[in-house]
Protein backbone atom coordinates (compact mmCIF):
# COMPACT_ATOMS: atom_id res chain seq x y z
CA UNK A 1 0.00 0.00 0.00
CA UNK A 2 0.94 3.65 0.02
CA UNK A 3 1.17 5.31 -3.35
CA UNK A 4 0.87 2.21 -5.50
CA UNK A 5 -2.58 3.19 -6.75
CA UNK A 6 -4.36 -0.01 -5.69
CA UNK A 7 -8.15 0.14 -5.97
CA UNK A 8 -11.17 -1.53 -4.42
CA UNK A 9 -13.76 -3.33 -6.50
CA UNK A 10 -15.82 -0.12 -6.63
CA UNK A 11 -12.93 1.69 -8.29
CA UNK A 12 -12.14 3.92 -5.27
CA UNK A 13 -8.58 4.13 -3.93
CA UNK A 14 -8.03 1.63 -1.14
CA UNK A 15 -7.64 2.93 2.41
CA UNK A 16 -3.94 3.55 2.98
CA UNK A 17 -3.28 4.28 -0.72
CA UNK A 18 -5.05 7.58 -1.14
CA UNK A 19 -2.02 9.53 0.04
CA UNK A 20 0.20 8.82 -2.93
CA UNK A 21 3.71 10.23 -3.14
CA UNK A 22 2.77 13.86 -3.19
CA UNK A 23 0.07 14.17 -0.56
CA UNK A 24 -2.83 13.02 -2.68
CA UNK A 25 -6.12 14.72 -1.93
CA UNK A 26 -4.63 17.29 0.36
CA UNK A 27 -3.69 14.60 2.87
CA UNK A 28 -7.27 13.52 3.48
CA UNK A 29 -6.58 9.78 3.62
CA UNK A 30 -6.67 7.82 6.89
CA UNK A 31 -4.31 5.05 7.88
CA UNK A 32 -3.81 2.43 10.53
CA UNK A 33 -0.54 1.91 12.37
CA UNK A 34 -0.15 -1.39 10.55
CA UNK A 35 -0.26 0.42 7.22
CA UNK A 36 2.23 3.08 8.33
CA UNK A 37 4.66 0.45 9.63
CA UNK A 38 4.84 -1.20 6.21
CA UNK A 39 6.59 1.90 4.88
CA UNK A 40 9.82 1.57 6.82
CA UNK A 41 12.25 0.59 4.10
CA UNK A 42 14.85 2.42 2.09
CA UNK A 43 13.03 4.06 -0.80
CA UNK A 44 9.66 3.92 0.97
CA UNK A 45 9.48 5.81 4.25
CA UNK A 46 6.50 7.19 6.13
CA UNK A 47 6.33 8.55 9.64
CA UNK A 48 3.76 10.03 12.02
CA UNK A 49 3.94 13.39 13.80
CA UNK A 50 1.00 14.51 15.96
CA UNK A 51 -1.21 11.85 14.35
CA UNK A 52 -0.50 13.18 10.86
CA UNK A 53 1.11 10.82 8.35
CA UNK A 54 3.97 12.07 6.15
CA UNK A 55 5.71 10.48 3.21
CA UNK A 56 9.36 11.49 3.67
CA UNK A 57 10.82 9.16 1.05
CA UNK A 58 12.27 11.97 -1.05
CA UNK A 59 12.67 14.53 1.74
CA UNK A 60 15.20 12.40 3.64
CA UNK A 61 17.83 13.30 1.06
CA UNK A 62 17.41 17.00 1.87
CA UNK A 63 16.90 16.70 5.62
CA UNK A 64 19.31 19.19 7.30
CA UNK A 65 20.00 16.74 10.12
CA UNK A 66 21.10 14.04 7.68
CA UNK A 67 19.40 11.25 5.79
CA UNK A 68 19.89 8.59 8.43
CA UNK A 69 18.46 10.24 11.53
CA UNK A 70 15.04 10.75 9.97
CA UNK A 71 15.16 7.32 8.32
CA UNK A 72 15.55 5.73 11.75
CA UNK A 73 11.93 6.70 12.48
CA UNK A 74 10.46 5.36 9.25
CA UNK A 75 7.22 3.50 9.99
CA UNK A 76 7.09 4.96 13.50
CA UNK A 77 5.63 7.75 15.59
CA UNK A 78 8.29 10.50 15.43
CA UNK A 79 6.33 13.10 17.46
CA UNK A 80 8.60 13.12 20.51
CA UNK A 81 11.81 13.13 18.48
CA UNK A 82 10.45 15.95 16.31
CA UNK A 83 9.74 18.06 19.41
CA UNK A 84 13.11 17.24 20.97
CA UNK A 85 15.27 18.15 17.98
CA UNK A 86 13.54 21.29 16.68
CA UNK A 87 13.57 24.44 18.86
CA UNK A 88 11.08 26.09 16.49
CA UNK A 89 8.71 23.31 15.36
CA UNK A 90 6.26 25.73 13.75
CA UNK A 91 8.97 26.86 11.34
CA UNK A 92 9.78 23.26 10.43
CA UNK A 93 6.13 22.31 9.87
CA UNK A 94 5.95 24.42 6.72
CA UNK A 95 8.49 22.04 5.19
CA UNK A 96 6.36 19.09 6.30
CA UNK A 97 3.15 20.41 4.74
CA UNK A 98 3.89 19.23 1.16
CA UNK A 99 4.76 15.79 2.56
CA UNK A 100 1.41 15.30 4.30
CA UNK A 101 -0.52 12.32 2.94
CA UNK A 102 -3.17 11.84 5.61
CA UNK A 103 -3.77 11.09 9.26
CA UNK A 104 -4.24 8.19 11.60
CA UNK A 105 -7.73 6.76 11.64
CA UNK A 106 -9.80 8.05 14.59
CA UNK A 107 -9.90 4.53 16.03
CA UNK A 108 -6.08 4.32 16.14
CA UNK A 109 -4.17 5.20 19.33
CA UNK A 110 -1.80 8.17 19.25
CA UNK A 111 1.18 6.00 20.20
CA UNK A 112 2.46 3.05 18.20
CA UNK A 113 3.74 -0.33 19.38
CA UNK A 114 1.73 -0.30 22.60
CA UNK A 115 3.67 2.54 24.21
CA UNK A 116 2.55 3.77 27.62
CA UNK A 117 0.17 6.60 26.74
CA UNK A 118 0.12 7.97 30.30
CA UNK A 119 3.92 8.20 30.38
CA UNK A 120 4.03 9.91 26.98
CA UNK A 121 1.41 12.42 28.09
CA UNK A 122 3.17 13.13 31.38
CA UNK A 123 6.47 13.72 29.61
CA UNK A 124 4.76 16.10 27.18
CA UNK A 125 3.33 17.95 30.17
CA UNK A 126 6.85 18.19 31.60
CA UNK A 127 8.13 19.54 28.30
CA UNK A 128 5.35 22.14 28.24
CA UNK A 129 6.33 23.17 31.79
CA UNK A 130 9.99 23.44 30.77
CA UNK A 131 9.07 25.74 27.88
CA UNK A 132 6.82 27.91 30.04
CA UNK A 133 9.54 28.32 32.67
CA UNK A 134 12.02 29.47 30.03
CA UNK A 135 14.43 26.59 30.63
CA UNK A 136 15.07 26.29 26.90
CA UNK A 137 16.43 29.85 26.76
CA UNK A 138 20.18 30.33 27.05
CA UNK A 139 22.16 32.91 29.02
CA UNK A 140 24.55 34.55 26.53
CA UNK A 141 26.98 35.56 29.28
CA UNK A 142 27.51 31.91 30.28
CA UNK A 143 28.55 30.86 26.79
CA UNK A 144 30.58 34.04 26.21
CA UNK A 145 32.64 33.32 29.32
CA UNK A 146 32.96 29.69 28.30
CA UNK A 147 34.33 30.63 24.88
CA UNK A 148 36.57 33.20 26.58
CA UNK A 149 38.23 30.62 28.82
CA UNK A 150 38.95 28.43 25.78
CA UNK A 151 40.61 31.31 23.90
CA UNK A 152 42.53 32.24 27.05
CA UNK A 153 43.94 28.74 27.36
CA UNK A 154 45.04 28.86 23.70
CA UNK A 155 46.76 32.21 24.25
CA UNK A 156 48.46 31.11 27.49
CA UNK A 157 49.78 27.92 25.88
CA UNK A 158 51.44 29.93 23.12
CA UNK A 159 52.58 32.63 25.55
CA UNK A 160 54.42 30.05 27.67
CA UNK A 161 56.67 29.21 24.76
CA UNK A 162 57.25 32.82 23.76
CA UNK A 163 58.30 33.88 27.25
CA UNK A 164 60.05 30.84 28.74
CA UNK A 165 61.10 28.72 25.78
CA UNK A 166 60.59 25.11 24.70
CA UNK A 167 61.99 22.96 27.47
CA UNK A 168 60.45 19.51 27.92
CA UNK A 169 58.50 20.58 30.99
CA UNK A 170 57.10 23.71 29.34
CA UNK A 171 56.24 21.81 26.17
CA UNK A 172 54.37 19.26 28.26
CA UNK A 173 52.51 22.03 30.11
CA UNK A 174 51.67 23.66 26.76
CA UNK A 175 50.33 20.31 25.51
CA UNK A 176 48.13 19.89 28.58
CA UNK A 177 46.70 23.39 28.16
CA UNK A 178 46.01 22.80 24.47
CA UNK A 179 44.37 19.43 25.21
CA UNK A 180 42.17 21.17 27.78
CA UNK A 181 41.16 23.91 25.34
CA UNK A 182 40.47 21.31 22.64
CA UNK A 183 38.28 19.24 24.95
CA UNK A 184 36.36 22.25 26.19
CA UNK A 185 35.92 23.50 22.62
CA UNK A 186 34.47 20.08 21.83
CA UNK A 187 31.82 20.51 24.51
CA UNK A 188 31.08 24.05 23.30
CA UNK A 189 30.64 23.12 19.64
CA UNK A 190 28.30 20.40 20.89
CA UNK A 191 26.11 23.14 22.42
CA UNK A 192 25.98 25.06 19.15
CA UNK A 193 25.30 21.86 17.20
CA UNK A 194 22.19 21.24 19.29
CA UNK A 195 20.95 24.79 18.63
CA UNK A 196 20.90 25.43 22.36
CA UNK A 197 22.65 28.83 22.50
CA UNK A 198 20.98 31.26 20.09
CA UNK A 199 17.32 31.58 19.14
CA UNK A 200 18.28 31.88 15.47
CA UNK A 201 19.52 28.57 14.10
CA UNK A 202 21.82 30.33 11.63
CA UNK A 203 23.86 31.87 14.46
CA UNK A 204 24.28 28.47 16.10
CA UNK A 205 25.45 27.01 12.79
CA UNK A 206 27.98 29.79 12.21
CA UNK A 207 29.44 29.60 15.72
CA UNK A 208 29.60 25.81 15.56
CA UNK A 209 31.61 25.98 12.33
CA UNK A 210 33.95 28.50 13.97
CA UNK A 211 34.48 26.41 17.11
CA UNK A 212 34.69 22.92 15.61
CA UNK A 213 36.31 24.12 12.38
CA UNK A 214 38.68 26.94 13.30
CA UNK A 215 39.36 26.01 16.92
CA UNK A 216 39.45 22.21 16.44
CA UNK A 217 40.04 21.44 12.76
CA UNK A 218 37.01 19.15 12.36
CA UNK A 219 33.71 19.19 10.44
CA UNK A 220 30.40 20.45 11.82
CA UNK A 221 28.30 18.50 9.32
CA UNK A 222 30.18 15.28 10.03
CA UNK A 223 29.62 15.71 13.76
CA UNK A 224 25.96 16.63 13.48
CA UNK A 225 24.97 13.83 11.10
CA UNK A 226 26.70 11.33 13.34
CA UNK A 227 25.66 12.75 16.69
CA UNK A 228 21.97 13.27 15.89
CA UNK A 229 21.68 9.56 15.12
CA UNK A 230 23.09 8.81 18.56
CA UNK A 231 20.46 11.04 20.17
CA UNK A 232 17.64 9.66 18.05
CA UNK A 233 18.33 6.01 18.88
CA UNK A 234 20.91 5.74 21.69
CA UNK A 235 22.44 2.30 22.18
CA UNK A 236 20.35 0.80 19.35
CA UNK A 237 22.43 -1.48 17.15
CA UNK A 238 22.71 -0.43 13.49
CA UNK A 239 21.21 2.98 14.32
CA UNK A 240 23.53 4.52 16.92
CA UNK A 241 26.97 5.03 15.31
CA UNK A 242 28.56 5.40 18.76
CA UNK A 243 28.15 1.66 19.36
CA UNK A 244 29.29 0.64 15.89
CA UNK A 245 32.52 -0.95 17.08
CA UNK A 246 33.48 -2.43 13.69
CA UNK A 247 33.92 -5.92 15.23
CA UNK A 248 36.68 -4.59 17.51
CA UNK A 249 34.48 -4.82 20.61
CA UNK A 250 31.29 -6.65 21.51
CA UNK A 251 28.96 -4.54 23.62
CA UNK A 252 26.01 -5.03 25.92
CA UNK A 253 24.45 -8.37 26.84
CA UNK A 254 22.98 -9.48 23.50
CA UNK A 255 25.61 -8.72 20.87
CA UNK A 256 28.30 -10.86 22.58
CA UNK A 257 25.97 -13.86 22.70
CA UNK A 258 25.00 -13.36 19.04
CA UNK A 259 28.66 -13.25 18.02
CA UNK A 260 29.48 -16.26 20.20
CA UNK A 261 26.69 -18.42 18.80
CA UNK A 262 27.81 -17.56 15.27
CA UNK A 263 31.42 -18.39 16.26
CA UNK A 264 32.60 -14.93 15.26
CA UNK A 265 36.04 -14.13 16.64
CA UNK A 266 37.44 -11.03 14.94
CA UNK A 267 39.24 -10.23 18.21
CA UNK A 268 39.86 -12.07 21.48
CA UNK A 269 36.81 -10.45 23.02
CA UNK A 270 37.30 -12.01 26.44
CA UNK A 271 40.35 -9.72 26.69
CA UNK A 272 38.63 -6.59 25.34
CA UNK A 273 38.62 -4.88 28.74
CA UNK A 274 42.42 -5.00 28.51
CA UNK A 275 43.07 -4.03 24.89
CA UNK A 276 40.51 -1.24 25.23
CA UNK A 277 43.25 0.77 26.96
CA UNK A 278 45.52 0.32 23.93
CA UNK A 279 43.17 0.94 20.99
CA UNK A 280 40.19 2.74 22.52
CA UNK A 281 40.98 6.04 24.26
CA UNK A 282 44.41 6.53 22.61
CA UNK A 283 43.29 6.13 19.00
CA UNK A 284 39.67 7.26 18.65
CA UNK A 285 40.30 10.94 17.85
CA UNK A 286 43.87 10.86 16.43
CA UNK A 287 43.20 7.96 14.04
CA UNK A 288 39.59 6.86 13.60
CA UNK A 289 37.84 10.24 13.84
CA UNK A 290 40.57 11.96 11.81
CA UNK A 291 40.18 9.51 8.93
CA UNK A 292 36.39 9.60 9.15
CA UNK A 293 36.26 13.41 9.09
CA UNK A 294 38.48 13.71 6.02
CA UNK A 295 36.58 10.96 4.24
CA UNK A 296 33.20 12.56 5.00
CA UNK A 297 34.25 16.01 3.81
CA UNK A 298 35.68 14.74 0.52
CA UNK A 299 32.94 12.21 -0.27
CA UNK A 300 30.20 14.77 0.47
CA UNK A 301 32.21 17.53 -1.22
CA UNK A 302 31.75 19.61 1.87
CA UNK A 303 34.20 22.31 0.86
CA UNK A 304 32.88 24.82 3.42
CA UNK A 305 33.73 22.57 6.37
CA UNK A 306 37.03 21.65 4.72
CA UNK A 307 37.94 25.33 4.43
CA UNK A 308 37.05 25.93 8.08
CA UNK A 309 39.18 22.99 9.21
CA UNK A 310 42.12 24.16 7.10
CA UNK A 311 42.08 27.50 8.92
CA UNK A 312 42.81 25.60 12.14
CA UNK A 313 45.88 23.88 10.73
CA UNK A 314 47.10 27.09 9.07
CA UNK A 315 46.82 28.94 12.37
CA UNK A 316 48.39 26.11 14.35
CA UNK A 317 51.44 25.78 12.12
CA UNK A 318 51.90 29.55 11.92
CA UNK A 319 51.96 29.67 15.72
CA UNK A 320 54.11 26.64 16.49
CA UNK A 321 56.37 26.18 13.45
CA UNK A 322 58.83 28.85 14.74
CA UNK A 323 59.32 26.80 17.92
CA UNK A 324 59.22 23.19 16.74
CA UNK A 325 59.53 23.17 12.96
CA UNK A 326 57.17 21.17 10.74
CA UNK A 327 57.68 17.68 12.15
CA UNK A 328 57.82 18.97 15.72
CA UNK A 329 54.51 20.76 15.21
CA UNK A 330 52.98 17.57 13.80
CA UNK A 331 54.23 15.71 16.88
CA UNK A 332 52.76 18.38 19.15
CA UNK A 333 49.26 18.30 17.63
CA UNK A 334 49.34 14.49 17.57
CA UNK A 335 50.17 14.39 21.28
CA UNK A 336 47.44 16.92 22.03
CA UNK A 337 44.93 14.77 20.11
CA UNK A 338 46.15 11.73 22.04
CA UNK A 339 45.43 13.46 25.36
CA UNK A 340 42.11 14.88 24.19
CA UNK A 341 41.01 11.47 22.95
CA UNK A 342 41.37 9.95 26.42
CA UNK A 343 39.32 12.78 27.90
CA UNK A 344 36.59 12.46 25.26
CA UNK A 345 36.27 8.67 25.38
CA UNK A 346 36.02 8.32 29.14
CA UNK A 347 33.49 11.16 29.51
CA UNK A 348 31.23 9.98 26.69
CA UNK A 349 31.40 6.26 27.45
CA UNK A 350 30.75 6.35 31.19
CA UNK A 351 27.19 7.57 30.50
CA UNK A 352 26.29 4.98 27.85
CA UNK A 353 28.58 1.96 27.59
CA UNK A 354 27.45 0.28 30.85
CA UNK A 355 23.77 0.80 29.99
CA UNK A 356 21.32 -1.37 28.01
CA UNK A 357 22.11 -2.05 24.36
CA UNK A 358 19.66 -3.75 22.08
CA UNK A 359 18.16 -3.90 18.63
CA UNK A 360 15.24 -1.62 17.77
CA UNK A 361 12.45 -1.85 20.35
CA UNK A 362 10.43 1.25 19.40
CA UNK A 363 10.09 2.60 22.93
CA UNK A 364 8.70 5.96 23.96
CA UNK A 365 11.22 8.81 24.17
CA UNK A 366 11.72 8.86 27.95
CA UNK A 367 12.01 5.09 28.37
CA UNK A 368 14.40 4.78 25.43
CA UNK A 369 16.69 7.55 26.65
CA UNK A 370 16.71 6.42 30.30
CA UNK A 371 17.51 2.80 29.41
CA UNK A 372 20.59 3.97 27.48
CA UNK A 373 21.75 6.81 29.71
CA UNK A 374 22.89 7.55 33.25
CA UNK A 375 24.08 10.63 35.12
CA UNK A 376 27.27 11.40 37.02
CA UNK A 377 27.04 13.29 40.30
CA UNK A 378 26.99 17.07 40.09
CA UNK A 379 29.95 19.12 41.28
CA UNK A 380 31.63 22.23 39.85
CA UNK A 381 34.51 20.07 38.61
CA UNK A 382 32.29 17.36 37.11
CA UNK A 383 30.20 20.01 35.36
CA UNK A 384 33.27 21.64 33.83
CA UNK A 385 35.20 18.45 33.11
CA UNK A 386 32.31 16.83 31.22
CA UNK A 387 30.84 19.94 29.64
CA UNK A 388 27.76 19.34 31.84
CA UNK A 389 27.30 15.93 30.20
CA UNK A 390 27.27 14.50 33.70
CA UNK A 391 23.59 15.45 33.26
CA UNK A 392 23.39 13.10 30.31
CA UNK A 393 19.78 12.09 31.07
CA UNK A 394 18.47 15.64 30.93
CA UNK A 395 20.59 16.39 27.87
CA UNK A 396 19.15 13.41 26.00
CA UNK A 397 15.57 14.21 26.98
CA UNK A 398 15.93 17.89 26.05
CA UNK A 399 18.83 18.14 23.55
CA UNK A 400 18.12 21.80 22.72
CA UNK A 401 18.19 22.86 26.39
CA UNK A 402 21.20 25.06 27.32
CA UNK A 403 23.44 23.10 29.64
CA UNK A 404 23.31 25.58 32.53
CA UNK A 405 19.65 24.62 33.07
CA UNK A 406 20.10 20.85 33.36
CA UNK A 407 20.32 20.95 37.15
CA UNK A 408 17.01 22.83 37.31
CA UNK A 409 15.04 20.23 35.35
CA UNK A 410 16.78 17.19 36.86
CA UNK A 411 14.53 16.95 39.97
CA UNK A 412 11.43 17.11 37.75
CA UNK A 413 12.74 14.34 35.52
CA UNK A 414 13.61 12.20 38.51
CA UNK A 415 10.11 12.65 39.96
CA UNK A 416 8.51 11.65 36.64
CA UNK A 417 10.70 8.55 36.46
CA UNK A 418 9.76 7.56 40.01
CA UNK A 419 6.08 7.99 39.20
CA UNK A 420 6.28 5.56 36.27
CA UNK A 421 8.89 3.18 37.65
CA UNK A 422 11.60 4.13 35.14
CA UNK A 423 15.13 3.67 36.59
CA UNK A 424 17.04 6.95 36.98
CA UNK A 425 20.70 6.17 37.62
CA UNK A 426 23.22 8.58 39.15
CA UNK A 427 26.82 7.46 39.74
CA UNK A 428 29.98 8.92 41.15
CA UNK A 429 32.66 9.81 38.62
CA UNK A 430 34.81 6.94 39.88
CA UNK A 431 31.96 4.45 39.56
CA UNK A 432 31.14 5.69 36.07
CA UNK A 433 34.72 5.22 34.88
CA UNK A 434 35.04 1.83 36.56
CA UNK A 435 31.77 0.62 35.03
CA UNK A 436 33.17 1.19 31.53
CA UNK A 437 35.83 -1.45 32.09
CA UNK A 438 33.48 -3.70 34.07
CA UNK A 439 30.89 -3.69 31.27
CA UNK A 440 33.54 -4.55 28.66
CA UNK A 441 34.69 -7.49 30.77
CA UNK A 442 31.13 -8.70 31.31
CA UNK A 443 30.40 -8.57 27.58
CA UNK A 444 33.63 -10.39 26.79
CA UNK A 445 32.79 -13.16 29.27
CA UNK A 446 29.31 -13.53 27.73
CA UNK A 447 30.90 -13.90 24.30
CA UNK A 448 33.38 -16.52 25.49
CA UNK A 449 30.65 -18.58 27.18
CA UNK A 450 28.47 -18.50 24.04
CA UNK A 451 31.44 -19.19 21.78
CA UNK A 452 32.49 -22.29 23.76
CA UNK A 453 29.17 -23.70 24.88
CA UNK A 454 26.33 -22.60 22.58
Amino acid sequence: MGGGGQQTESGEPAKGDRGGLGGGRGGSAVYTWEEVQRHSHRGDQWLVIDRKVYNVTQWVKRHPGGIRVISHFAGEDATEAFSAFHPDPNFVRKFLKPLLIGALAPTEPSQDQGKNAALVQDFQALRDHVEREGLLRARPLFFSLYLGHILLLEALALGLLWVWGTSWSLTLLCSLMLATSQSQAGWLQHDFGHLSVFKKSSWNHILQKFVIGHLKGASANWWNHRHFQHHAKPNVFSKDPDINSLHVFVLGDKQPVEYGIKKLKYMPYHHQHKYFFLIGPPLLIPVYFHIQILRAMFLRRDWVDLAWSMTFYLRFFCCYYPFFGFFGSVALISFVRFLESHWFVWVTQMNHLPMEMDHERRQDWLTMQLSATCNIEQSPFNDWFSGHLNFQIEHHLFPTMPRHNYHLVAPLVRALCEKHGVPYQVKTMQQGLTDVVRSLKKSGDLWLDAYLHK
